[in-house]
C-alpha cells in the first residue's frame, strides 16, 4: 500500500513538472530576445553612469592628492598614480564594454 501511494506521488509530479517544463521551451526564446532588446536599452544609460562616477572618483582624487601634497607626505605620486588609474579604468571599461557589445 505504502510503495503505491509513493509510485503515485512520483508520477504525479512527474507528470506536473513536465508540464511546465513544455511551457518553459516555447518561451524560451522570445524571453531571452526580450532581455537582450531590455539590456541594450539600459546599456547607453550605464555607460553615461560609468563616465559620471569616473569623473566623481576623479573630483575626489584630486581633492586627495592636494590635500597630501600640500601636507608634504613623500607617497604623492603613488596616490596620485592610483586615483589616476581607477578613473582611466573605468572609462576605458565603459568604452570597451560599448565596443564589443556593439552599441
Amino acid at each position: 500500500m505504502r510503495t503505491m501511494k509513493k509510485r503515485m506521488i512520483v508520477v504525479m509530479s512527474f507528470l506536473l513538472l513536465s508540464r511546465y517544463r513544455l511551457l518553459a521551451q516555447a518561451d524560451g526564446n522570445a524571453g531571452i530576445n526580450e532581455a537582450n532588446t531590455k539590456v541594450r536599452s539600459y546599456f547607453a544609460a550605464g555607460t553615461d553612469l560609468m563616465y559620471a562616477v569616473g569623473a566623481i572618483v576623479g573630483l575626489i582624487g584630486a581633492v586627495k592628492v592636494y590635500q597630501k601634497w600640500n601636507s608634504g607626505d613623500p607617497d604623492t605620486g603613488k596616490v596620485a598614480a592610483a586615483w589616476f588609474g581607477s578613473c582611466v579604468f573605468l572609462v576605458v571599461v565603459a568604452t570597451v564594454i560599448k565596443s564589443f557589445f556593439g552599441i
